[in-house]
């Protein structure tokens, strides 16, 4: 699918990709050129200048952060994008939302060691960096202390071994942040720690690299990927169909060719994906480009992102719609996560 840009969109982002760094792979160069002052990210797309202020006020609790080649997939002087929408400051996140806490899944509860945490039978997931390439506004993370809670490179240590003495665990999941914004060298540090724990079968990575910066999926990833001999499963994040541009096509085609099983979860944005519509062109696009919809979430109740909520009912009605309008294995699983639970919780409909 071809994603909107526009020619103005084009040559502002064109010229900041010439002053890059050219000692930095290209994708390194790429996160350090994203856009991080909304002023800049409202100037590129032409928008309202009477948005900056509550934007700037936002920025404050939680940056903003989206590379320019995501930006590029945006509409020109349309504030209600749906790509713009999941990275724009708002006013709204400064209200309070009953309900809305900066916890929403019980992250603290469930950690084992700095940076692992251990919710679900047979699954360990690991913090592997505090680092994203896209700050999404509806982060359920948004408020972790990644300062003080990360399995970073001093870590790695004390964070496998507490995965290497629970015999039960089959499966780590790396998540973050993104680990895919850690390089190559730290992946190599960490995978190579995971050929001295036999019960472990698969590795899952959870990011949004591949769609945010497909320039990620690069010689060395693909090299580092065939390494590691585990299952490799990568759950991408793809909430909307004009995400998926040629360039992550053509990233996810080479993860698979290496042996990644691709899978996409969702989240239920209102204002982003809230339609049959568009979700049934979601589930199209993802399986044409070789990636099984996986799951659609309802909204973690993160303080800072209630504005983004979409009630229950129309989640079901959604849902009803596209299980009449898709094959079944092309139909997400609607679920929510609650603290505490033994799996994702799934959503009658």
């Amino acid at each position: 699918m071809i994603a909107v840009s526009t020619q103005s969109n084009q040559t502002k982002l064109q010229a900041h990709r010439e002053s890059a760094p050219s000692d930095l792979p290209v994708w390194q160069a790429s996160l350090a050129q994203a856009i991080t002052d909304p002023a800049e990210l409202l100037n590129i797309l032409g928008l309202d200048p009477a948005l900056l202020p509550a934007a700037q006020v936002a920025a404050k609790l939680f940056p903003l952060r989206v590379p320019r080649g995501f930006v590029a997939r945006m509409e020109h002087g349309n504030p209600d994008d749906p790509l713009l929408r999941q990275v724009l400051p708002l006013g709204a996140e400064t209200l309070q939302t009953p309900g809305f806490v900066t916890d929403p899944v019980g992250d603290m509860a469930s950690r084992i060691a700095p940076g692992v945490l251990h919710k679900y039978r047979g699954r360990a997931l690991l913090i592997s960096t505090g680092a994203c390439g896209v700050h999404c506004r509806y982060c359920f993370r948004r408020h972790f202390p990644y300062g003080e809670d990360t399995a970073s490179s001093q870590h790695w240590q004390s964070a496998l071994a507490a995965i290497q003495q629970d015999t039960s665990i089959r499966e780590l999941i790396l998540s973050g942040g993104d680990p895919l914004s850690l390089n190559e060298r730290r992946l190599r540090e960490l995978s190579q720690g995971l050929l001295h724990i036999p019960h472990l079968k698969r590795l899952r990575i959870h990011t949004r690299q591949p769609v945010v910066l497909p320039e990620r999926v690069d010689t060395e990833l693909l090299h580092w990927l065939d390494s590691i001999n585990l299952q490799k499963v990568m759950v991408l994040h793809i909430n909307h169909p004009r995400e998926i541009s040629d360039e992550v096509i053509q990233a996810c085609q080479a993860l698979a060719r290496h042996g990644v099983t691709l899978l996409n979860q969702s989240v239920l944005l209102k204002g982003v994906n809230n339609s049959a519509t568009v979700l049934t062109e979601l589930s199209e696009t993802l399986f044409a480009t070789g990636i099984q919809p996986y799951y659609l979430h309802l909204l973690d109740p993160v303080q800072g992102a209630g504005h983004f909520d979409v009630p229950v009912h129309e989640a079901q009605t959604i849902m009803n719609t596209l299980q009449a309008e898709l094959p079944g294995f092309l139909v997400p699983k609607l679920v929510r996560e609650l603290p505490g639970h033994a799996s994702k919780t799934p959503v009658a409909f």
